[in-house]
């Protein structure tokens, strides 16, 4: 069974930093794709950042150039880097994953979120 736990999440202020972990476990596909999305409160859920088994990255324009996505195999876990905070990155942050290396198809593994809190 795929279990997805995030952490790392917390209160920070604009400018500041905070780093997201992921630990994967169960998941035995070799070809997937890994992201980051977020929903703050009465918005659309928001694909952040998503990473693949060839290392592929895709960003959000919103947060390109400030957030990173990276993996580390051998320990399952994946990070989000998130750099030069703005309050507008406050919200639910989930970890999710998918079978598809093209991150196309539906995302069907879910962490439960941690929350980001960016204050001005």
């Amino acid at each position: 069974q795929v279990q997805l736990a995030e952490s790392g999440g917390g209160s920070v202020q604009a400018g500041g930093s905070l780093s997201l972990s992921c630990a994967a476990s169960g998941y035995t596909y070799t070809r997937y794709c890994m992201g980051w999305f977020r929903q703050a409160p009465g918005k659309e859920r928001e694909r952040v950042a998503t990473i693949n088994n060839y290392g592929w990255t895709t960003y959000a324009d919103s947060v390109k150039g400030r957030f990173t996505i990276s993996q580390d195999n051998p320990k399952n876990t994946l990070t989000l880097q998130m750099d030069s905070l703005k309050p507008e990155d406050t919200a639910m942050y989930y970890c999710a994953a998918t079978n598809d290396a093209y991150c196309r198809s539906p995302f069907n593994y879910w962490g439960q979120g941690t929350q980001v809190t960016v204050s001005s």
